[in-house]
């Protein structure tokens, strides 16, 4: 059996999330990189405030929101940081079914635009 928090202890946690996101004088953003973050291909930048959290989940405000690609290659991972570059959330798996992040394509061009048309991520 898994270990199960109360639900406002869930709440406390993803509000600590949204705030370390958004703890800098600078917007927070997130960053699609290929694999092992070796290159970063695309950066979109979060609103200032970046999210909203209820039952257990932050929810991104402003969207859509948009970066175009700096880099070309195939995004395999992605990661949230704060206005700073102070990594905040990592590990979050890009593809075009089944990963944290759903695309329809992971490959990507240089100067392609990638557009966030929602995001939430919610407590484990």
């Amino acid at each position: 059996m898994g270990v199960t928090y109360a639900n406002s202890l869930k709440d406390q946690r993803m509000t600590d999330v949204l705030n370390a996101i958004d703890a800098q004088s600078s917007p927070g953003y997130m960053e699609f990189c290929t694999s092992s973050y070796g290159t970063v291909l695309v950066t979109v930048p979060f609103q200032k405030p970046s999210f909203s959290e209820a039952s257990q989940a932050i929810t991104a405000l402003g969207v859509p929101l948009s970066g175009v690609a700096a880099n070309a290659g195939t995004v395999a991972i992605a990661r949230v940081k704060d206005g700073s570059g102070n990594v905040v959330i990592s590990g979050l798996t890009v593809g075009t079914s089944g990963t944290d992040i759903v695309l329809n394509a992971t490959a990507i061009s240089a100067s392609q635009d990638l557009s966030l048309f929602s995001m939430t991520l919610t407590h484990g």
